[in-house]
């Protein structure tokens, strides 16, 4: 969890979230720091973070004891759901921006202002584990948080992000993370989120670029730097892995066709040139 830290964040304070691995209970993981500028209070909420993380770790299945919850499973899936039935999470920037243009700079500092609290109010949501309602809440700071303030809107993307992850949304997850970056480049919490939810969907190229980003802008990110020296490795097995799935299909798909003419793959042998890696193919009338 320490490698989420930003001190750039201070002034912000988004919500501090793992992406679930492949099983994970359905307890809340996620857990939002209160914003503020005290330290002492800032080292609270980390003691506080790393403790539930602890506890999550405890409710974990044992290895080889394997969850079999359809109901829970069911529970997750309508919440994810509801998201887009309850409203919409889709921002029109350029509807926004026209009604800014008739809006004096008061009125645009109410809107920053209550933007804040709403904020406030979802993070304290997220906290006591109501994730469902902060989306809302983080969606409509986001109908009225100033365009200008783009760091303030790539946090409550990234919030936002964090509250759907746990409702196992991933995949709109996944793209409020890409809003948040698209807002501020250097935002290491959602690079993370991202290369995490890109892992989790075997994109493991993005992963691996969202990775290498974070180690650029943080060279002490631990979680980082290990996803940095692993990734190519599963990158070359899978890639080799769907190679031979693919040569697979295309020689039972050959045998098909060539079996009307007494022929068969073993008809045709094929060699790869060890300087360019490229295949040809050598046609054999008696194949042993």
């Amino acid at each position: 969890m320490s490698g989420f830290t930003d001190a750039s964040d201070d002034e912000f304070h988004d919500a501090l979230t793992e992406v679930p691995g492949e099983k994970e209970t359905s307890t809340t993981s996620e857990i939002v720091a209160n914003e503020t500028t005290n330290s002492s209070h800032l080292k609270t909420n980390e003691e506080f973070i790393e403790e539930i993380t602890r506890q999550q770790d405890d409710l974990r299945l044992p290895d080889g004891v394997e969850e079999n919850d359809d109901a829970e499973k069911k529970s997750d899936k309508d919440k994810a759901d509801d998201i887009s039935k309850m409203f919409s999470d889709d921002i029109n920037i350029e509807e926004l921006r026209e009604r800014e243009k008739t809006m004096n700079p008061e009125e645009l500092q109410q809107n920053k202002e209550e933007s804040d609290r709403m904020k406030l109010e979802a993070n304290e949501l997220f906290k006591s584990g109501n994730a469902l309602k902060a989306v809302e809440i983080y969606t409509n700071a986001l109908h009225i948080c100033p365009t200008t303030y783009t760091k303030e809107r790539a946090i409550l993307y990234g919030n936002r992000a964090a509250a759907k992850i746990n409702l196992d949304s991933k995949k709109s997850a996944l793209g409020d993370c890409t809003k948040a970056i698209e807002l501020w480049p250097d935002y290491v919490r959602a690079l993370m989120r991202r290369a995490k939810l890109c892992e989790n969907e075997d994109r493991l190229e993005d992963a691996l670029a969202d990775y290498q980003r974070v180690c650029e802008l943080e060279p002490g990110q631990r979680e980082a730097r290990e996803a940095v020296s692993r990734l190519p490795e599963q990158i070359t097995e899978r890639n080799e892995r769907l190679k031979t799935e693919m040569l697979s299909k295309l020689k039972d798909l050959g045998n098909m066709f060539l079996k009307p003419f007494g022929l068969s793959t073993q008809n045709f042998q094929m060699q790869q040139d060890p300087n360019t890696g490229s295949y040809s193919v050598n046609f054999q009338q008696n194949p042993r």
